[in-house]
């Protein structure tokens, strides 16, 4: 899965530093990254070269996360995007942050996606919800304070479900009504105020597809920074009837599905995962 990076090691724990001459600085606009992508491997400036290439004066850099020794700091600015863009920088230009799926390294696509996430966060609190006045990075966390109000806010986390519906050796498939994502996919939905994530899976089962399930087991869990998510993955079976009465404003279809009759998909998400799971013959749950 995306956050799956082999041997590296992510340390997420904040720290107040300043960029060394390796580390690596993440620029974002909108739903783009600045990055260099060789033959399918994506590569960010280093500080020194970013350095080099940008004037920087109005420059922020915000620590961000460490893999291995390697630091990440994200930079903005005023007019960040329109220096970069002059910059003499070969092989880097702005790219959609749906690369993230299948680059490579994955340690380079896990901390670009990430570091996403936070500046999506970071930009969302730049004033105070509350009482409107600019918020400030506070010095020993990562938290974003308001010193007027003394409103504390700290990264958004959605959290929500994904899951496996089965009846014997058939698994629903579904596909969403909107969006741009047209393959098959698994029930998906947010947690909501004062329920728990069983409560949800039973819920989002029964709101898109008109079914009660039963013997509901948790299989993982994965952050998808895309969306500042928390995915929880659950197996569970019917319970009853499996007849399908599709929400038409949540999906366009929903079918049953054989092991034989799911498709390959080699993806990095927890979706994809748990398709693969079953199709390869697991979690047989009667």
């Amino acid at each position: 899965m995306i956050q799956d990076i082999g041997a590296f090691r992510y340390h997420n724990e904040y720290r107040d530093c300043a960029p060394e001459a390796d580390s690596r600085i993440l620029c974002y606009r909108g739903r783009e990254v600045f990055a260099a992508v060789r033959d399918g491997s994506l590569d960010f400036l280093t500080y020194q070269e970013f350095c080099e290439g940008v004037a920087g004066g109005a420059v922020r850099y915000t620590y961000l996360f460490a893999i291995d020794r390697i630091s990440f700091f994200l930079a903005t600015g005023q007019s960040l995007a329109e220096e970069l863009a002059a910059a003499a920088f070969p092989d880097f230009a702005w790219h959609p942050i749906e690369i993230f799926r299948a680059a490579v390294p994955r340690e380079a696509a896990f901390a670009a996606v990430t570091g996403y996430q936070l500046a999506a966060w970071y930009d969302s609190r730049r004033f105070c919800p509350r009482c409107g006045r600019p918020m400030v990075h506070d010095a020993r966390e990562r938290m974003m304070r308001c010193d007027a109000c003394r409103l504390t806010e700290y990264p958004k986390i959605c959290p929500a479900v994904i899951v496996g519906v089965t009846e014997g050796d058939r698994l629903l498939l579904t596909r969403y009504a909107g969006g741009d994502y047209r393959k098959y996919a698994l029930i998906a939905g947010f947690t909501e105020i004062g329920e728990s994530v069983e409560e949800t899976v039973r819920r989002e089962v029964m709101e898109e597809v008109g079914l009660r399930v039963k013997n509901i087991r948790y299989y993982k869990s994965q952050p998808w920074s895309y969306t500042s998510t928390l995915l929880m993955g659950f197996f569970c079976e019917v319970d009853g009837a499996d007849e399908i009465h599709l929400d038409r404003m949540e999906l366009s279809e929903a079918k049953w599905c054989t092991r034989e009759e799911i498709p390959e998909d080699d993806g990095v998400s927890l979706t994809r995962e748990m398709m693969r799971v079953f199709k390869e013959g697991g979690l047989l749950l009667s």
